[in-house]
């Protein structure tokens, strides 16, 4: 099977999207299926190791497939069950989402509500008629000029904190960019401060590297313990903390102003970089947060963040922006060899230039903030005592805390059964916070199964209380 054409190679991962979906629904065994490697297929498919990557990468994010370290991409047969029992959590809550018929409410997709993806592809035929393939540069390893100045602008705030095009970075996803990341970093074996609760796929990234972890948990006021920063950061060979740009998801917190000030003036003091979370940054219900890294050291700040959770699966792309390490990090993105749609990025170049983002980020916002209300009011009916929350102020979950013991992987389990899907809080943590918590989605698009869905979480919270 030969992918590389006149035109093709822009467009590859799609052919090589389509392919694994075949291949995996061609599985008919009882058990978990090893997939090829990503060496095995850009040999197969005669396409480079960064197109597989960034399909297989697609194929992740919908729960069709799921990495184990150092061993590869695995996937259930569509009508297998995940394993009962034992097993990593995070495969089998994968399996189970991609199972027909499941009410799936463990996601984070904010662009499920609007996304930009016809408008994207639409722009995309225009652009292929202005830019003819000949005329196309053979290889823009970083990325096209055209996006990575309109992310410099949109990142720009004065002429102190101001960012250009040769500052930012593109990968095929944030997955890639950040592996990316813990390379020029020199992460490896080192110790990194992260808040908590953290996304799992970074914890995951983070652990696979062999990075020391450190949990700075939000306070149930929502607040960062400043001491606690303040002694990790004298204590321990802290290489740098990650945070949230203003909102931190999934427990929705917005870090109060004195606080982000506090926290900028510690790792000014400690001389400490800031690995800054922005993929919400944009998503905030309310007038937008000053940003963290408008209070720190611009010289020791990266930025990172994707375009997916505000445009949609169309632009999955991967950005970090960085003043420093210029060289090392070309060195990194080439290679890399990322084969991304030139004229994909220049059609997303294109939302950011003609002020159509905004106009998108005005409507998602509202419509976040109405689902959010909506779904207020379901748990608030159907949950009652059983969880106590705090509404969200961005994005498109709820982090819901039990108000009793329980044990979690059962409700998880017992909702399985009940073909429900939620995200258990032990998953946003290594070191075994937050098995009282879970994560719900509320991009449930009118889903007539959500009461249903519901009454049975609360069933299941207390089935398995404990004591």
């Amino acid at each position: 099977m030969i992918l590389r054409g006149e035109r093709q190679a822009d467009f590859a991962y799609q052919a090589v999207y389509r392919y694994m979906i075949n291949l995996i629904n061609e599985v008919s065994t009882d058990g978990r299926v090893k997939l090829p490697s990503l060496r095995q297929l850009a040999m197969r498919l005669n396409v480079s190791i960064s197109t597989i990557q960034y399909a297989y990468s697609l194929l992740e994010k919908e729960g069709r497939v799921y990495s184990v370290a150092k061993s590869g991409y695995y996937a259930w047969p569509i009508s297998t069950s995940p394993p009962v029992g034992g097993g990593d959590l995070l495969d089998r809550l994968y399996a189970a989402a991609r199972r027909p018929g499941m009410v799936v409410l463990s996601g984070d997709e904010p662009a499920l509500l609007a996304s930009l993806d016809a408008t994207l592809l639409r722009l995309e035929r225009e652009l292929v008629r202005q830019y003819p393939r000949h005329l196309q540069p053979w290889s823009q390893p970083c990325g096209v000029w055209e996006l990575r100045a309109a992310l410099a602008a949109r990142y720009t705030s004065s002429p102190t904190r101001c960012w250009h095009a040769d500052d930012v970075y593109i990968g095929a996803d944030l997955r890639g960019v950040l592996e990316i990341l813990v390379e020029v970093l020199g992460l490896r074996g080192t110790t990194v401060i992260v808040e908590s609760p953290c996304d799992w796929l970074i914890l995951r990234l983070f652990q696979e590297a062999g990075v020391r972890i450190i949990e700075l948990p939000w306070t149930p006021e929502g607040r960062l313990d400043r001491v606690t920063l303040d002694q990790l950061l004298h204590d321990e060979p802290v290489h740098l903390v990650m945070l949230s740009s203003a909102v931190s998801l999934p427990s929705g917190v917005v870090m109060p102003a004195s606080d982000r000030l506090g926290v900028a003036q510690l790792l000014e003091h400690h001389g400490c970089w800031l690995l800054e979370n922005d993929t919400f940054g944009e998503l905030s219900f309310n007038a937008p947060q000053t940003a963290l890294r408008e209070l720190v050291n611009p010289e020791r700040l990266i930025v990172f963040s994707a375009f997916d959770k505000i445009l949609g699966s169309e632009a999955p792309y991967g950005y970090l922006l960085s003043r420093r390490m210029s060289s090392e990090l070309q060195r990194q993105f080439l290679l890399r060899s990322f084969r991304l749609s030139s004229i994909r990025q220049r059609a997303v170049a294109r939302l950011y230039q003609s002020g159509r983002i905004d106009l998108h980020l005005r409507v998602l916002r509202q419509l976040l903030r109405e689902q959010a209300a909506e779904m207020g009011q379901r748990l608030d009916e159907h949950l009652g005592d059983h969880v106590t929350y705090r509404p969200p102020s961005a994005g498109s979950t709820f982090w819901l805390a039990s108000t009793r013991a329980v044990d979690m992987r059962q409700v998880f389990q017992r909702l399985l059964a009940e073909q429900v899907v939620m995200a258990p809080g032990e998953l946003f943590s290594v070191r075994g916070l937050h098995h009282q918590h879970l994560r719900l989605s509320h991009t449930f698009h009118g889903q007539p199964n959500l009461n249903s869905a519901l009454s049975a979480l609360g069933e299941a919270l207390r089935h398995a209380q404990m004591g």
